[in-house]
């Protein structure tokens, strides 16, 4: 069993991505070999990149407002309470639309955290 607060969890690089922390809350390093918990803050103005990988993500924001962008590229506002799914192979970008930080948190398959999995 693992209980952690998100001050005593690993903060990783986000693909070189500017006003976005990214936290690995549990994940392969904790033994999980199949779900990997992440916690993101974007700043205000910041964004993912719009991209896609094979694999799905589960969200649910904590705060803020935001959008998350689909693959026609139209944009689906986010706030507090809001449950996310993003399957396989869709083109997505998450966005902080506010002044305020934006803070979610999603939880991927194991391989989505592994060095080849490209932009997580």
């Amino acid at each position: 069993m693992i209980i952690r607060r998100l001050e005593d969890s690993r903060v990783v690089d986000f693909a070189g991505t500017e006003g976005i922390t990214k936290h690995i809350v549990i994940g392969p390093d904790d033994g999980s070999n199949e779900m990997v918990l992440r916690h993101f803050d974007l700043e205000p103005g910041a964004a993912s990149p719009y991209h896609q990988h094979g694999y799905p993500h589960l969200g649910l924001v904590l705060s803020g407002i935001g959008a998350l962008i689909d693959a026609d590229k139209n944009s689906h506002p986010l706030s507090a309470g809001d449950y996310i799914y993003v399957n396989d192979d869709e083109m997505h970008q998450f966005k902080n639309t506010s002044n305020e930080e934006f803070k979610f948190i999603c939880i991927v398959p194991s391989r989505g955290e592994e060095p080849a999995a490209g932009i997580k």
